[in-house]
């Protein structure tokens, strides 16, 4: 039986990364770098993307709002055409908007919809058109625990989750036949800026791993908040060989913080 590479089998491979500039995205750029993926990094913040690809030998900053469709299957043809193809999509770009169900606004609602559901199938059609004559790539969308646990005012962001997740198993799915594997990621807390945004306290991180039985939030069984590199890391498992019998599934990575496997 042959055995099964590590992860440097990555090495010489093209990956589109979106929501890169900062965070998770980032972190999986470095990641992925690191193990000679050539990083086609995508995000709206021009500053910090460039900075990113400063620090990144040979990244490649794109600049595109993925909301916009047009534009991402321009911004994906063009990288296609420039690199001779893309092996792996990271769909990592997310906004969070927060309060009750009952009082969100529609243009908040439409917002994170946009950017954490619409996004991800206007980023994986247009890479997907160009898997398929190739008969193999790897997309990864990050999701959210919240996806499967309701969670108090984060109504739009864990429909928006839930909604790609079985997005990506769909397209699972589909493109299963050309040999294309699909999956998901889905962290727990996470030592972000998204995370922090949602603190106000110097205790908060300390709340964040007990958890609330007033707000029906278990807490994380392992003790600690993960750092994007955590998350870096499960990506990088599922886009190597390791994972090549692994689709339609969905890696939650929350140190057990949903009691789910």
């Amino acid at each position: 039986m042959p055995s099964i590479s590590n992860s440097d089998d990555l090495a010489g491979q093209v990956a589109v990364v979106t929501g890169a500039a900062q965070g998770i995205g980032a972190a999986i750029c470095a990641t992925l770098a690191d193990h000679g993926v050539t990083i086609v990094a995508m995000d709206i913040q021009p500053a910090p993307l460039q900075r990113l690809a400063e620090d990144l030998a040979g990244a490649h900053p794109v600049v595109v709002d993925v909301r916009d469709a047009p534009a991402v299957r321009t911004a994906i043809d063009t990288i296609a055409e420039q690199f001779g193809g893309i092996d792996i999509l990271i769909a990592a770009a997310g906004v969070l908007r927060t309060g009750p169900a009952t009082e969100i606004t529609a243009p908040d609602w439409r917002e994170v919809m946009a950017v954490n559901l619409d996004a991800v199938m206007h980023t994986c059609q247009a890479a997907a058109q160009h898997m398929i004559p190739r008969r193999r790539g790897t997309i990864i969308a990050v999701a959210s625990n919240a996806a499967s646990v309701p969670r108090m005012n984060m109504a739009a962001y864990a429909a928006s989750k839930a909604a790609t997740r079985m997005f990506i198993k769909c397209l699972g799915l589909e493109l299963a036949v050309h040999g294309i594997r699909c999956n998901t990621v889905s962290p727990g807390s996470t030592d972000t800026s998204m995370q922090r945004q949602l603190w106000t306290s110097p205790d908060d991180a300390h709340a964040v791993i007990t958890g609330s039985l007033a707000r029906f939030r278990p807490g994380i069984p392992l003790g600690r908040i993960a750092t994007p590199a955590d998350i870096a890391d499960a990506v990088l498992f599922l886009a190597s060989a390791r994972a090549r019998h692994i689709t339609m599934h969905d890696l939650i990575v929350d140190g057990g913080a949903s009691l789910s496997g």
